[in-house]
């Protein structure tokens, strides 16, 4: 009951120390969209000391860092001197970059746990990342950036009348913006990239922190004697006018409050109460959230009004607007934080299974507890290069979408070079093409990947869901085209045909390269239809007897390769970028010509009949794999193969044969053999698994069920003699060309 009482007072304080920091995030999102605003009346560098100046102001009245403790050394002011410096240049880019990407994107980019950034670089540049979960997290936080950069439309700070051309408030603003746009990137993007180089730099002046306020008397001490520092340093620089600073006490008032001494003390009170892993966790969330409700409603009438009353005369209201591109960064940011905070799994996967003698206790490891749980992102490239390099499949497909994004990247510079919107819709047209191309290639490189204890058959299917995915597109993209063709038909427009036949005729050499590269498999295919299904591979059988005197037998081996359908997708998506190409340069030549321009949708119609036609069967094959039907290459063979079985000397019956395509190389099978009570059951295995492997079945299992245990079960059950009869009625099953058994 005591045990019990303190678990739930525990359980109540920490309830009680998660709401507290769930409010302070919270304030802390009011207090940096009150900082943005101020920001437009105040020189950032002026911002950065007034807010010093309260905060130490502040902590120097209620630490009293001069009175408490050892007296502090040379040595050690000369550290906090430094860590002074520091700590105002990270305050100079985080607030610059506030200016810049404004405070939505600020508190999404900038608000991370050390122990969230700390877990991404370990991912990201060492060889303990803690294992997939992590790289999970990883990659999501990497989306998350790149959707910042790539997607979201916040081109504000380009159209603001505050920093033309040349000419900037003060030298510092104009050495910041020198340097962004020295990158050659965008105000928003060179934002976004200043806020990821303060957040790295944030972890490290934290680590720096802890070790110093073990010198000089703790964290709260050093931040006050450190506060102070900076005011003295930034005094100097504070010689800008402001028209009236009594309309602004308020806010800066609640700016200090909440951005820089609530904050700080909660963080320190929390890290003790609480784990490193629970504070990151409950923090982030509701930081990020209130980020994109205030990003919503800030500029809101209301409270648009509210906030009128504090603004300067001089200032604009320009906002950051919120775009999709930020709301999908901050649920892969949500995601990425919960991922990479939660605690490491590594050394949890025993199970306790009993006792020793001695007392010791005994844990039972899967097979994978020890293997290495994951490998640093580089290296996994490296890893992942090889492999494909080393596979004619995965290389071939490589080689290709490497040329075609090469003639993607110089279509769409020479289309932005001449102002050509047909070259540059042909070169987004090609990046899509791309896509195909990436998942080909990551499938021909996942389908080697070892088997594990969750996935046993390892990832050989994934091919064939590659190929029928690329199905699917193929076909979407034939109906539109077919419908955008019918349509053209009834008014055909008339086409700009300049730039039409040079951009053709340097996609089609580059798609008839891609034919060249992947008709093999198009013609593997074909043969692999007709063909059989015989296996020269080298297999194993196995027996093991159980208490019911039946047990299993196993054949493995590979067969030759069968429908990959991953290459038919990859093959079909390059035939009909070729079979475009051919009817642009059809098309062209006809309007340049003759003037015909229905000769455009009737070229166009047909190329969508013939992707359409020719995806059919692709289709067709991947969901009959999907679906595991018997491999129709081998339904004559196997249908043999089970008349020789039923003639085996002391082989009663069979019943339940079940076969399948598991991936392009792999032919599955089980069926359970009736055998008398005084052969030898391994002799009997070893016959049906030379007769089935003859007949293409490389991956094996059977169940030898004895005579005696249909007598037992038969004693059990009066139905059983149901089943029985059943199994011997396999004699008389008929054989269609439809591959259907029927009795």
């Amino acid at each position: 009951d005591i045990g019990g009482r303190r678990g739930k007072g525990g359980g109540v304080v920490l309830t009680k120390y998660i709401v507290l920091l769930c409010l302070t995030k919270f304030l802390k999102a009011v207090g940096l969209f009150e900082s943005y605003d101020l920001l437009k009346a105040v020189h950032i560098v002026q911002f950065i000391f007034i807010l010093k100046l309260g905060t130490a102001f502040f902590m120097v009245l209620f630490q009293k860092p001069f009175s408490s403790g050892k007296s502090i050394t040379k040595h050690q002011w000369i550290k906090i001197f430094k860590h002074a410096v520091a700590g105002c240049i990270i305050s100079l880019l985080w607030f610059f970059g506030l200016t810049l990407c404004g405070p939505l994107r600020t508190l999404l980019l900038f608000e991370h746990s050390d122990t969230v950034v700390i877990s991404l670089l370990s991912v990201l540049f060492t060889s303990s990342g803690g294992g997939p979960a992590k790289t999970r997290g990883a990659a999501f936080f990497v989306i998350a950036v790149i959707c910042l950069l790539l997607f979201d439309n916040d081109d504000l700070m380009a159209k603001m009348a505050e920093h033309p051309e040349g000419h900037h408030d003060s030298a510092l603003t104009h050495m910041l913006y020198t340097a962004i746009a020295f990158l050659g990137v965008a105000d928003h993007k060179g934002g976004v990239l200043l806020l990821v180089l303060a957040l790295c730099c944030k972890v490290g002046f934290h680590t720096a922190s802890r070790k110093l306020s073990i010198d000089v008397g703790g964290a709260k001490r050093l931040q006050a004697l450190s506060h102070l520092v900076s005011v003295l340093l930034l005094c100097p620089w504070v010689i800008s006018k402001v028209e009236s600073w009594f309309s602004l006490i308020m806010p800066f008032t609640t700016v200090i409050f909440f951005v820089m001494i609530l904050d700080f003390y909660v963080d320190s009170v929390c890290s003790v109460k609480m784990e490193a892993c629970k504070c990151a966790r409950y923090g982030s969330f509701p930081i990020f959230i209130s980020a994109l409700l205030f990003g919503n409603f800030w500029t809101h009438p209301i409270t648009d009004q509210l906030r009128a009353m504090n603004r300067a005369a001089h200032q604009e209201s320009t906002e950051h607007v919120l775009s999709g591109g930020v709301v999908v960064s901050a649920i892969f940011f949500i995601l990425s934080a919960n991922i990479l905070s939660s605690p490491s799994k590594r050394g949890q996967k025993g199970t306790l299974i009993g006792y020793s003698p001695e007392g010791t206790p005994l844990y039972n490891f899967m097979g994978d507890a020890f293997q290495h749980s994951s490998q640093s992102i580089p290296r996994f490239i490296k890893e992942s290069l090889k492999q494909i390099l080393e596979e004619n499949d995965s290389r071939q497909i490589f080689y290709f979408l490497c040329l075609n994004l090469l003639f993607t990247f110089v279509e769409l510079f020479y289309g932005v070079l001449t102002n050509s919107l047909g070259l540059i819709s042909d070169g987004f047209h090609m990046l899509f093409d791309c896509s195909a191309l990436v998942m080909g290639l990551f499938a021909a490189l996942m389908s080697r990947w070892k088997a594990t204890r969750i996935f046993s058959y390892g990832y050989g299917r994934i091919e064939i869901l590659s190929g029928f995915i690329n199905g699917l597109f193929l076909m979407v993209i034939a109906f539109f085209v077919f419908m955008e063709s019918v349509a053209r038909l009834i008014d055909p427009p008339e086409l700009d045909t300049h730039m039409l036949t040079p951009v053709s005729v340097g996609g089609l050499i580059v798609n008839l390269i891609g034919i060249c590269a992947f008709s093999h498999a198009h013609n593997h295919n074909h043969g692999a239809s007709q063909g059989s299904c015989h296996s020269s591979d080298h297999s194993h059988s196995h027996h093991m007897h159980g208490h019911s005197d039946h047990g299993h037998g196993h054949s493995h081996g590979s067969a030759g390769r069968g429908m990959n359908a991953n290459m038919r997708g990859v093959f079909l998506h390059v035939l009909a970028d070729t079979l475009g190409s051919i009817g642009v340069i059809v098309s062209t030549v006809l309007i340049e010509q003759f003037g015909w321009f229905i000769a455009d949708p009737l070229c166009s119609l047909f190329i969508a009949v013939l992707i359409f036609l020719s995806v059919v069967p692709l289709i067709k094959d991947a969901c009959q794999v999907l679906l595991l039907r018997l491999p129709p290459e081998c339904e004559k063979e196997l249908h043999v193969a089970l008349e020789k079985i039923q003639k085996i000397e002391g082989l009663i019956s069979y019943r339940d044969p079940h076969f399948w395509r598991h991936s392009a190389s792999v032919v599955a099978g089980t069926v359970h053999i009736q055998v008398a009570s005084d052969v030898l059951e391994q002799r009997i295995v070893q016959q049906v698994t030379g007769i089935l492997k003859d007949a293409g079945v490389n991956n094996l299992t059977i169940q030898v069920e004895k005579e005696a245990y249909f007598q037992h079960m038969s004693g059990l059950s009066t139905g059983f003699h149901d089943v029985l009869a059943m199994t011997k009625q396999m004699e008389s099953m008929k054989y269609y060309k439809d591959g259907t058994y029927i009795m």
